[in-house]
């Protein structure tokens, strides 16, 4: 039988340490890789470090006056550490940020049209779009509405849009599934699921909603108080027992927001 042979990563962040402000640690030695064309989660409470993870790799820390203190991020074999966000954008990394931002004043055609990187043509575009529109149908119905009026998994739908119109080699989501109903959810991780498959888009998702997350990606890991506390295929993940009690409700579905006074339990802590 022949040995599965590994995807070389498109991503490793190595012992990455980030400061707010000079002082406060928010994330503490974080080690992560992205293998070419998986998906992958950072799982965890909130408050955790996987924004700030998430962040760091993007370079958005700056504005919010964070730096990495310590350790090294590589992208295609790039060290991208100090490297400014637009940068990183040019190489094909796109964050979609928590909280479904969009210009709502704009249709979502106009929204897709003011993402698109500058020189793009016209015809290319347009290629782009349509793309889009077969990924999200619901999307290409309310091309011309005002985007302002979108429901909110529309509005996520029209995010993740926006960044696929840049051409990414990785899509950062954070928290994609936050204030939406179960069917949305489902609805727009299936569609990120087939966008993985069929485009070879690496994927780093950050979620709470672990069931969901593990359900789509290849592997995961579980981040609490800024450190890497567990990493496994989302296999392993959803067979441990620690996992199934905390993060899964003994397998309902509870999400981390519901998930209190159990830090002190967790054997992998001690």
């Amino acid at each position: 039988m022949q040995e599965k042979v590994e995807a070389p990563s498109i991503l490793v962040m190595n012992s990455v340490e980030v400061l707010y402000d000079n002082v406060m640690l928010a994330i503490k030695g974080v080690s992560v890789q992205v293998p070419k064309g998986e998906m992958i989660a950072l799982l965890g409470s909130n408050g955790a470090g996987k924004s700030t993870t998430l962040k760091a790799i993007s370079g958005l820390l700056k504005s919010e006056r964070g730096h990495i203190s310590r350790g090294e991020i590589t992208f295609e074999g790039t060290n991208i550490t100090e490297m400014l966000a637009q940068d990183r954008v040019e190489m094909g990394i796109c964050h979609v940020i928590e909280g479904r931002r969009v210009f709502e004043h704009l249709t979502p055609d106009e929204n897709l049209t003011a993402a698109a990187p500058m020189g793009m043509s016209r015809s290319k575009l347009n290629v782009e779009k349509d793309k889009i529109y077969s990924y999200f149908p619901r999307l290409a119905e309310r091309r011309n509405s005002q985007s302002g009026y979108l429901s909110g998994g529309e509005q996520q739908m029209l995010a993740i849009g926006r960044a696929l119109v840049t051409q990414p080699s990785l899509l950062m989501l954070d928290e994609p599934s936050l204030g939406l109903a179960p069917f949305l959810v489902a609805e727009i991780f299936g569609i990120l699921q087939k966008i993985n498959r069929e485009e070879g888009m690496s994927v780093l998702l950050v979620e709470q909603n672990a069931l969901a997350a593990l359900e789509i990606v290849s592997e995961g890991y579980l981040i609490e108080n800024g450190r890497v506390v567990m990493h496994g295929t989302a296999e392993a993940l959803k067979a441990n027992s620690d996992i199934q009690e905390f993060y899964l409700g003994g397998g309902e579905g509870t999400d981390f927001h519901n998930v209190k006074h159990y830090s002190r339990r967790k054997r992998w802590l001690s």
